[in-house]
């Protein structure tokens, strides 16, 4: 058998596959699709259990590391320049392809479905997001523990800093830091192997359980959201790289497994170790960069949430109520898209994002009651769009700055 088909890479693949056929049996055995659904939740609280070890870790390790490299400051910038320059390209895509498909004129979706959002976001929202409730960025909603990942890279960048600046004091701190790091990758990687397993789970309990007879009356909506994701990953990063002179095939065979993960489990955080793992040993981004880069990215890189799809949402809307929109309204569209995904970084979510906009414009925030039904199957491309642009972000930037392991090529 030749090695490439059994790889990890293949491994999803085939979980994939696994995963529809048992989806396609579970709308009808009610066992087999609660076992989907146990199986999946599970895995993806297996990799969200890890996210707050390795971030504070590898960005706590990464700073250390960082004192050898003079141009840290710049490679933030550059980060964020990129992560800019990708979405704004994202939401001239979503604004063009909801003109042509016009996904919100003609439609069948009813009117009553139309509610007020239970959350909505803000700038200042995002401003109270950043500022850490506690030394370890978790809060507590009900009986669970969450975390806020910008809050935790907030304090693993603060400690890392004093670390540095205490010097000889603080190596004790920096080397447990570093050990704790190789523990965590390690039981990490245990986790990440499952990932066939997991995608079988998630996509066998989306096809058991999302709301697929909703696309009756939404199919338009879905399709021209579905086309400005593949427009994004397969027309605007394959340009990105090939710009940079990073083999494009190449780079999304080893992107895969990200991609097809963030598609089955909806979601960046989750997906997030898997990122950062994949983007240092495949494609030779330096751990000291990818520590920022991807946990940054997770929180406020999203093309699919934050760029795609609040531009064809607020154009759904508009075109359902009949308002016509400005130009103005457009380039409103691409500023909000562009600056606004970090507004969504203490909440999450592209409804957030999307009442964000909804405000912005001034249509109605009642319309994002009516597109909720496809919301859990528009976001498996979202996300999948989503945790793709970040690993694209991080190659690209090492690559200008010339930190890629080019070997690993």
């Amino acid at each position: 058998m030749p090695k490439w088909a059994t790889s990890f890479g293949a491994q999803v693949i085939y979980g994939l596959i696994i995963g529809l056929i048992l989806g396609f049996i579970a709308v009808d055995v009610q066992p087999l699709a609660d076992t989907l659904d146990w199986v999946g939740s599970t895995y993806v609280q297996l990799l969200k259990l890890l996210v707050p070890p390795l971030v504070f870790t590898a960005v706590v390790t990464s700073i250390a590391n960082l004192r050898q490299v003079t141009n840290a400051a710049r490679l933030a910038v550059q980060t964020l320049v990129w992560f800019a320059i990708t979405a704004f390209f994202s939401v001239v895509i979503g604004i063009l392809v909801g003109l042509v498909i016009k996904p919100g004129a003609n439609t069948s979706v009813d009117a009553g479905t139309a509610a007020e959002p239970t959350s909505t976001g803000s700038w200042m929202g995002f401003l109270n997001s950043v500022v850490p409730s506690n030394i370890l960025g978790l809060g507590v909603s009900g009986e669970s523990v969450k975390f806020n990942v910008l809050q935790i890279l907030v304090v693993s960048l603060l400690l890392g800093i004093a670390a540095v600046r205490v010097g000889k004091a603080a190596e004790p701190f920096i080397e447990f830091s570093g050990s704790l790091l190789k523990v965590v990758q390690e039981v990490l990687w245990w986790i990440i192997r499952l990932a066939p397993i997991g995608t079988a789970a998630l996509i066998g309990n989306a096809v058991a359980s999302y709301g697929w007879d909703a696309l009756g009356s939404l199919g338009k909506f879905v399709l021209a959201i579905y086309i400005g994701l593949a427009l994004v990953i397969f027309a605007l990063y394959p340009a990105v790289l090939a710009a940079h002179r990073i083999p494009v095939l190449e780079f999304f065979r080893r992107v895969w497994p990200v991609t097809t993960l963030g598609f089955a489990t909806r979601s960046s955080m989750g997906v997030m170790p898997v990122t950062q793992r994949t983007t240092e040993e495949a494609m030779g981004v330096p751990s000291e960069y990818a520590s920022f880069a991807i946990p940054l990215g997770a929180t406020t890189k999203m093309d699919g949430c934050a760029s795609i799809y609040p531009a064809i949402a607020a154009l759904f809307v508009a075109q359902f109520y009949g308002i016509d929109l400005s130009i103005s309204d457009y380039v409103l569209i691409v500023i909000v898209s562009v600056l606004g995904s970090a507004a969504t970084a203490g909440t999450t979510g592209a409804t957030v994002m999307l009442t964000l906009t909804l405000s912005t414009l001034g249509l109605p925030l009642a319309g994002v009651g009516l597109l909720l039904a496809v919301d859990p199957i528009v976001d498996m491309g979202r996300t999948a769009v989503n945790v793709t642009g970040q690993s694209v972000v991080a190659t690209v930037v090492a690559k200008r700055e010339k930190i890629l392991d080019e070997s690993r090529w």
